[in-house]
């Protein structure tokens, strides 16, 4: 098996200008989120809000205000300061097309990589790394795409979600990085398209939820104060949290269900308290737990919204510290 060395730099030169037009769409976001007006109820009207609460009706203002905290208003040409919240929106749309951009470069540089080496692009950490940045980066386009107008709000979040994508990229493209090359012979199976790919994706899509309850919890804390208030209501990102983790459990389930099966086929057993088994099992019963938390009186927020967090500090454990640093069975996934 040989590898090509024109295919190689043309899919390095696409993960660079991916690393760019991401940071530029990460720029803009936060253009956007800069500039965003916070709730009125936030910042300029307290006694109103006191006034409804004492009349009796505090329950209903305030869920509508919450509701709608991340629906910036309209912006016409009478109002004061609409022509800066029309620029922002003007940035945030550019955010968005340039994310799109960026994952078309992405995929570019993933599809180069495999045909440089003729395998399947899964082989190295550089190249996992990599590959769960661009399934997060589409999973937080395809939270855009399916939102209504609350989208608008939740729109300013995509500077959160690039930010750990970016660091992950830049780590992948210098720490991590590995010349194309033939996978050991462990690797070359089809159980590699399989499960590799499937906990790779369950990976990235985990980075969105777990952002969205990070923040979540700022929220509902309120601090810090100036930047709480610009955030989208709370029942919003805990709903965002929830529904992405609802998608990316099941595949994080069958990725670890194939996992023991390639398991058996190349050591003989289902499974053998491997250190990146275990690992991903602790991660699984984390995300059960958050699942089953949504559904408990009172763990349904706050209490699920910090086991939300605990699963992906796991999964990012077993990415890089499992990996890199703990040796096992799966130690040839190291740095390629």
């Amino acid at each position: 098996m040989t590898v090509d060395p024109m295919l190689s730099s043309y899919s390095d030169m696409l993960f660079q200008g991916t690393v760019v037009v991401y940071l530029l769409a990460m720029a803009f976001y936060a253009v956007e989120y800069v500039s965003a007006r916070a709730p009125r109820a936030a910042v300029g009207e307290p006694a109103a809000v006191a006034a409804a609460a004492s009349s009796g009706g505090g329950g209903t203002a305030d869920l509508g205000i919450a509701e709608n905290a991340d629906v910036p208003p309209v912006a016409t040409s009478d109002e004061p300061g609409g022509a800066k919240r029309s620029r922002a929106s003007t940035f945030g749309r550019m955010a968005v097309s340039l994310s799109v951009l960026g994952v078309v470069l992405h995929l570019g540089s993933i599809v180069f990589r495999g045909l440089a080496a003729e395998r399947w692009p899964l082989g190295n950490m550089y190249e996992y790394t990599s590959a769960v940045c661009l399934a997060a980066v589409v999973a937080w386009l395809v939270v855009l795409q399916r939102g209504s107008r609350r989208t608008r709000g939740v729109r300013r979040l995509g500077v959160f979600v690039l930010a750990p994508v970016l660091t992950l990229m830049v780590l992948a493209g210098t720490v991590l990085y590995a010349q194309a090359a033939p996978v050991v012979p462990a690797l070359q199976s089809y159980w590699l398209v399989i499960h590799v790919t499937t906990v790779t994706l369950a990976t990235g899509l985990f980075i969105v939820p777990g952002v969205a309850s990070i923040l979540y919890l700022m929220k509902r804390s309120g601090r810090p104060a100036g930047f709480a208030a610009k955030l989208p209501a709370a029942d919003a990102l805990d709903r965002l949290a929830y529904r992405t983790t609802v998608v990316a459990f099941p595949m994080y389930t069958f990725a670890v269900i194939c996992g023991a099966i390639w398991a058996e086929a190349a050591w003989g057993r289902f499974w053998g308290w491997d250190p990146k088994e275990t690992v991903a099992f602790i991660a699984w019963v984390v995300y059960a737990a958050y699942l089953h938390a949504r559904a408990t009186a009172g763990w349904r927020h706050v209490g699920a919204a910090w086991i939300n967090i605990v699963g992906l500090a796991v999964v990012i454990f077993n990415l890089f510290f499992v990996n890199m640093v703990i040796a096992g069975l799966h130690s040839y996934a190291g740095l390629g």
